[in-house]
């Protein structure tokens, strides 16, 4: 496995110094957040400052195994769905582009929505769903859904079952365990059912369950980063392991994007070596 961090804590700071600042903290890792606001936001991203971005993460050696671009698959407005589609289409070419010829990186999303749409509105939602897999599949881009707290896809039994529903090699999981701690699910028992379908995964640090909880970044709270990592292992996972700090933590008035990172890794690094987990 490999330690990640994605620039989802790091909306303002320019590309190169992210990644600068990131390959000297050693990670492996980097997920690329491509939504608007960010200075890597996909509208932004010429032909030649796509070349350039991957040129960067060549010449650190660091690997970019999921673009982030969160964006609802849900809105009934179809002008809102047609944009929140055309930005999602964006950033699965950009996986695409982004390819180190053994594979793209996952397109990173969630699916929107509220619980109580899940159970009423599973048609629908696996219409828009397959819309977005049809476009990736034909441009050999995996999507991985991630379960969110408060959204339509909130469990990992719902993730299971869309990932079986839509019985494609084109959807995967981002596996994000601080959603289900939150909710109370031992480590285990949600590494056993998201594993098996995870192409990419987030961690943070988390204090709390629903509805009182608060996400932390890694290092800050009790997770048990060495058990995850263990169970992980175990199961065969052997991807990146990709920290990542929460909009809450960004609302701070005192954060810091760079010491956050730092945390991220020194966290990581010490629950690898305690849990004995080989990097690669």
């Amino acid at each position: 496995m490999q330690i990640g961090y994605t620039t989802w804590g790091m909306p303002r700071v320019p590309v190169d110094q992210a990644l600068s600042f990131l390959n000297e903290q050693g990670f492996d890792a980097v997920e690329l957040t491509v939504l608007p606001n960010y200075t890597t936001a996909v509208d932004g991203l010429d032909d030649a400052e796509r070349r350039r971005i991957r040129d960067l993460f060549a010449g650190y050696g660091l690997s970019m195994p999921a673009v982030a671009a969160h964006r609802s698959l849900l809105d009934e407005d179809p002008d809102a769905h047609r944009e929140n589609m055309r930005v999602l289409k964006r950033a699965v070419d950009l996986c695409a582009e982004w390819s180190d010829g053994r594979g793209a990186p996952a397109l990173d999303t969630v699916l929107g929505g509220v619980p109580e749409d899940w159970e009423p509105r599973l048609d629908f939602i696996f219409e828009r769903v397959r819309e977005l897999l049809d476009y990736a599949a034909a441009r050999d881009v995996v999507v991985g859904m991630e379960a969110h707290v408060g959204s339509a896809l909130d469990t990992a039994e719902k993730s299971v079952q869309l990932v079986e529903a839509m019985g494609s090699p084109y959807l995967g999981l981002n596996f994000d365990i601080s959603h289900f701690d939150v909710l109370g699910m031992p480590i285990e028992e949600a590494v056993r059912l998201m594993a098996p379908h995870t192409v990419h995964t987030h961690v943070k640090d988390q204090r709390g369950r629903v509805p009182d909880f608060e996400f932390l970044v890694p290092g800050e709270g009790d997770f048990d980063f060495v058990a995850y990592l263990r169970a992980m292992h175990a199961a065969g996972y052997e991807g990146s392991i990709t920290a990542e700090v929460s909009h809450m933590v960004q609302r701070r008035p005192d954060y810091d994007p760079f010491e956050a990172a730092a945390l991220c890794y020194r966290t990581l690094e010490q629950a690898f070596a305690e849990a004995d987990v080989p990097r690669t």
